[in-house]
């Protein structure tokens, strides 16, 4: 099926904590693409005044409330890493709104294809959103110095988060396209260039 010119296809970027998708999807944002931000929907449904945060407050308590009625990020990840009952119950209340947050925000694309830019595009339905997914894969003991690095962490911390992320194998085996990040920024910006350049050849939308 052939979509219009109007129509762009979505391309899924996804990788590992530390793989470097944000500096990737900036090279993209640099070339013109349309991106959305998975991290940034999640926190526009949980904004005060979204029905999504007094579902909380309701059930976890006012505890995972600041005191300017925002969001304790760091209070509400406490109690649903101990506890994955509830750390289901969020993502069953987050994961659909999050969805049409992304969706309303991909159809507003004028670049021939549109990027939804997801660390958990293959741990949830997202993936289904798009039409090829490209993965920005590095090395774990990358990952995990650049991670320590960044957010001022240690390595246990960061090896915690990466069991809760879908493993390097599983993410290289859904992959359509791949750049392993693990040289400086300008190999990066030309990796990015040499894709965008096969993507724009695709406006009718991969098959």
């Amino acid at each position: 099926m052939t979509q219009t010119a109007s129509k762009p296809w979505i391309l899924g970027l996804t990788g590992g904590i530390g793989s470097g998708k944000s500096a990737a999807a900036q090279c993209f944002v640099d070339l013109g693409v349309h991106l959305v931000d998975a991290d940034q929907a999640a926190r526009w449904v949980v904004e005060p005044g979204r029905p999504a945060l007094a579902q909380i407050a309701e059930h976890f308590g006012t505890e995972v409330l600041q005191a300017d009625g925002t969001l304790n990020r760091a209070a509400l990840r406490e109690l649903i890493f101990k506890d994955p009952e509830q750390r289901a119950w969020l993502e069953r209340l987050l994961h659909p709104l999050i969805r049409e947050e992304i969706n309303a925000y991909l159809a507003k694309a004028k670049s021939p294809y549109a990027i939804l830019v997801s660390p958990l595009l293959l741990e949830t339905t997202q993936h289904s959103m798009v039409k090829r997914i490209l993965v920005i894969d590095v090395p774990e003991d990358i990952q995990i110095q650049r991670t320590i690095a960044r957010d001022n962490s240690n390595a246990e911390q960061v090896k915690a988060i990466l069991k809760t992320q879908a493993s390097r194998e599983y993410r290289l085996s859904h992959a359509d396209d791949v750049i392993v990040n693990d040289r400086d920024q300008a190999w990066l910006k030309s990796e990015v260039e040499r894709l965008h350049h096969f993507y724009l050849t695709l406006c009718g939308g991969p098959s």
